[in-house]
């Protein structure tokens, strides 16, 4: 991790400001006492973050990425660079070994990552999920423990919460947790677990009171497990339309046993820890999500600076053009979403609307451009030989994990309302 950590400086908050930058502009330094308030420039710090990812994502991902598509292999040469660069496990704090990076910060590398593949990108953002209840709710001794043996080597994590009959409504929760004496007994399964068979350790989310009208609240706690506990049965890897290389799969806890020092806070918190954990994880879904209309964006420009029809190129073709111009427009919002997200963060407010506005917009900004830069390619488009296609496969997950489409809906709309009454 010694390549971005000998870049680290001491900064403020100020340093994780609103910073809404075009992943193609230059930028400039503000020549006058107006260009106070909101800045618009990054830190030097902040740019070197964003130069180290984009060039691993264009000079080691690109060139690798279809491979990785068709064949569906976890790509371990890739995350274990990624680990090298210091452009993993970004937000486990110093204290632990890690960088420490504000939300924001970490926002930044994720869309460069993304940007060279999406499924690349989500296998390194699992970890970040998976950490985050950790990093939130976990005591010294908890954190030194799992946080600090990943920034010893490349290790993975994973956030063990959706099952197959409880996704969205994660209060309909099965898993159970019984406890008996020093010790907590786990029995139930657990789907679409993001790096379920690579991870070193889960955050597990189970029901750990019997009463069943008791509030979600209440009745659920989290957990830390180790993955080679005796009990763990991990199913085959999911064979999904796109992100491919990310390794999801279902996993099966029978008589688990984890010892109490694993609980974190205390029993009945784990519901409050594992929906805390989702605000300040979806700014960077975000912006993994921005990452891949970026990516659309910039073929089918090219593509359309190429192409010619009836004696010009298609970009020239005011058809084509608007296209290009209503897919640049969203992708310039969906990036000012994630980071005023990710700003809320970092200046220490809760950010749950934010997060949900810019996980919902960006999700549906990358199926949408996504789906109209196959449009510009045309027939190529709907080829594997071209890289929109994929795109257009990797970007649909967006709009369905960390919370659907709907679901942010939900949260936005219940947030408005406690606003406007208040």
């Amino acid at each position: 991790m010694a390549a971005l950590r000998v870049c680290r400086v001491g900064r403020s908050i100020v340093a994780c400001g609103l910073r809404a930058q075009s992943s193609h502009a230059t930028a400039t330094s503000p020549k006058s006492k107006s260009a106070t308030g909101y800045s618009f420039e990054f830190t030097d710090e902040q740019k070197e973050f964003q130069a180290t990812a984009r060039k691993f994502a264009r000079e080691e991902i690109i060139p690798v990425a279809s491979h990785y598509d068709v064949t569906g292999e976890y790509p371990v040469p890739l995350i274990k660079r990624a680990w090298e660069l210091g452009l993993m496990n970004t937000h486990i704090p110093e204290s632990c070994g890690g960088l420490g990076l504000c939300t924001f910060d970490a926002c930044l590398i994720t869309e460069e990552l993304a940007y060279g593949c999406t499924g690349v990108q989500t296998a390194i953002e699992g970890n970040s999920l998976g950490q985050m209840p950790v990093i939130i709710a976990g005591n010294e001794q908890q954190q030194k423990k799992y946080l600090g043996r990943m920034t010893e080597e490349p290790l993975m994590c994973a956030y063990c919460v959706t099952e197959p009959g409880a996704g969205s409504d994660v209060a309909g929760i099965k898993t159970r947790a019984e406890r008996k004496g020093d010790e907590y007994i786990l029995n139930g399964q657990k789907m679409w677990i993001t790096n379920g068979g690579k991870a070193n350790w889960y955050f597990l989310l189970a029901r750990s009171n019997p009463d069943p009208k008791a509030t979600a609240s209440k009745a659920f706690t989290g957990f830390i497990v180790e993955a080679d506990s005796p009990g763990i049965q991990i199913g085959r890897k999911e064979i999904n339309m796109g992100q491919r290389c990310s390794d999801t799969r279902g996993i099966v806890f029978e008589d688990v046993r984890v010892p109490k020092e694993n609980v974190l806070i205390g029993e009945g918190a784990g519901f409050k820890i594992a929906m805390g954990a989702f605000d300040k994880t979806r700014p960077p879904v975000a912006a993994g999500a921005v990452g891949l209309a970026q990516r659309a964006l910039d073929e089918a420009t090219k593509y359309a600076m190429e192409r010619k029809t009836f004696g010009k190129a298609i970009a020239e073709h005011q058809a084509v053009s608007f296209m290009l111009a209503e897919m640049a427009l969203k992708v310039e919002l969906s990036r000012l979403a994630y980071q005023r997200a990710a700003w809320e963060v970092d200046v220490g407010r809760r950010n749950t609307y934010y997060a949900s506005i810019a996980k919902a917009y960006a999700g549906d900004i990358a199926n949408q451009v996504a789906a109209d830069a196959v449009q510009i390619f045309g027939g190529n488009g709907f080829n594997s030989e071209y890289p929109v296609e994929k795109l257009m496969r990797d970007a649909k997950i967006y709009q369905i994990y960390e919370g659907t489409a709907q679901i942010q809906r939900l949260i936005i709309g219940r947030e408005h309302i406690g606003r406007f009454k208040a």
